[in-house]
């Protein structure tokens, strides 16, 4: 048979299965079993094998220990201690609470590395008081689920680790690596804030109360328990002192003992953020093992060659197959998720990526970027669907209509990015130098 043929066979079947409604693992499962019986020809038992090999990773064990120290945080409440602090130091800026919520996100992403857990602990949290305080809904929510996208991109990142783990790239230079482009993305959406607040007054009332250098250092002290965390989380993986997955240890037993001292540790949150740790990092494995085997189908059948030479012959600018390659993840943000889009594509992409020249680990923070889109991009943005649960009286689309004007500082980022790769490249170098 011909690769036309067998590649025809596996991705139409692909394509009928998600239309069908299955779920993109389920979906990867099947069409990577059918492969192995009529085109590799091996027996089922080789997915046995296979799974054991696959996720026989340590770096892939920090992945349950990073959710658990998130949940820990959503479930107990206390991250509502970040938002309040951040509001009294923000507090004369036009938008103040928007901006205060954006910075308490940026930190929140920094002990969390979940969006979809920021989306709603912060739906929950600052849209009610937003909302009593007279922001219009349109921008609370938009700035909300925007933010939320910061988890995906300052470390720890869960799809970082996943890529790392994937690509054999250092994971620790992964999360160095989304450092700036995390900060200075934060930055341009509180930017984002205060210029649409002085364009349109009426989307947040003026702030008239004066907050004190007493008051902005007692909520510096609010957030110190959280920096600390950061700190020891994040400079033990950066300094080479631990390995991510024991720096994710030490994140998640930091995680118990904070709530524990901010008297909101019961044994309904514990057992809670387990199960939600068990069943997130069970999903994510599932998806990773289906997509591993997909990739090794295709592999064997010459499709991921194929494609990585048609893109790299043709006769176009490496930046210009770089925009495509930017576009079409754009475009697959709006129906699969940042994980499955990973994994369904990688084994396309990364020899294209790696016969362009382009650095595995710069482009791994760019791909995080472009997944941030599509996470808060209708039909399926998940942000969006998150936040409608939470706040059920407004529709997706009004949610998004929200996330829009945030669109354009990401937009620019990726630009920045790759106009300018030390923006990426820069803090690991330095960190890393010998």
């Amino acid at each position: 048979m011909s690769m036309e043929f067998m590649s025809f066979t596996l991705l139409g079947g692909m394509v009928l299965l998600l239309a069908l409604g299955v779920e993109i693992a389920p979906a990867m499962g099947i069409v990577a079993g059918l492969g192995l019986i009529f085109f590799v020809h091996q027996p089922m038992d080789y997915f046995a094998r296979a799974a054991f090999e696959i996720m026989n990773s340590f770096t892939f064990t920090a992945i349950p220990l990073f959710v658990f120290m998130g949940t820990i945080y959503a479930t107990t409440g206390i991250v509502g201690g970040l938002f309040r602090g951040a509001e009294k130091i923000f507090g004369t800026l036009p938008g103040s609470l928007a901006s205060a919520m954006i910075v308490a996100n940026a930190i929140f992403g920094a002990i969390s590395g979940s969006s979809l857990a920021a989306a709603a602990t912060f739906g929950r949290i600052c849209f009610p008081e937003m909302e009593k305080a007279g922001y219009d809904a349109k921008m609370s929510l938009g700035a909300i689920a925007i933010s939320g996208t910061l988890s995906v991109l300052i470390p720890p990142s869960l799809i970082m680790i996943v890529y790392g783990g994937w690509q054999d790239v250092s994971v620790a230079r992964l999360f160095a690596g989304g450092v700036v482009p995390g900060i200075l993305l934060a930055s341009f959406f509180i930017l984002t804030v205060t210029i649409l607040v002085l364009h349109n007054p009426r989307l947040a009332p003026k702030t008239t109360r004066r907050i004190s250098l007493k008051e902005k250092l007692t909520a510096t002290w609010d957030l110190l328990p959280f920096i600390v965390v950061i700190t020891l989380v994040l400079g033990t993986t950066f300094t080479g002192i631990m390995t991510p997955t024991e720096s994710a240890s030490l994140g998640a037993f930091l995680s118990i003992v904070l709530a524990l001292l901010f008297r909101q540790m019961t044994y309904r949150a514990l057992k809670e953020s387990m199960l939600s740790a068990v069943n997130i990092s069970a999903m994510i494995a599932f998806v990773l093992f289906t997509a591993r085997m997909l990739g090794q189908v295709f592999q064997y059948i010459g499709l991921t060659e194929a494609t990585a030479a048609l893109m790299t012959g043709l006769d176009l600018n490496r930046y210009t197959v770089l925009m495509i390659i930017c576009v079409l993840y754009i475009g697959l943000g709006c129906f699969f998720d940042s994980l499955s889009m990973l994994v369904l594509t990688l084994p396309f992409v990364a020899p294209i990526i790696k016969s362009l020249g382009f650095d595995f680990i710069w482009f791994g923070v760019l791909y995080v970027v472009l997944t941030e889109i599509g996470l808060v991009t209708p039909p399926f943005g998940l942000n969006l669907f998150v936040l409608k649960g939470v706040v059920p009286k407004y529709e997706i689309t009004y949610i998004f209509a929200g996330t829009a004007p945030f669109l354009i500082p990401t937009f620019l980022l990726i630009v920045l990015m790759v106009v300018f790769p030390d923006l990426v490249l820069w803090f690991p170098n330095w960190i890393y130098a010998r």
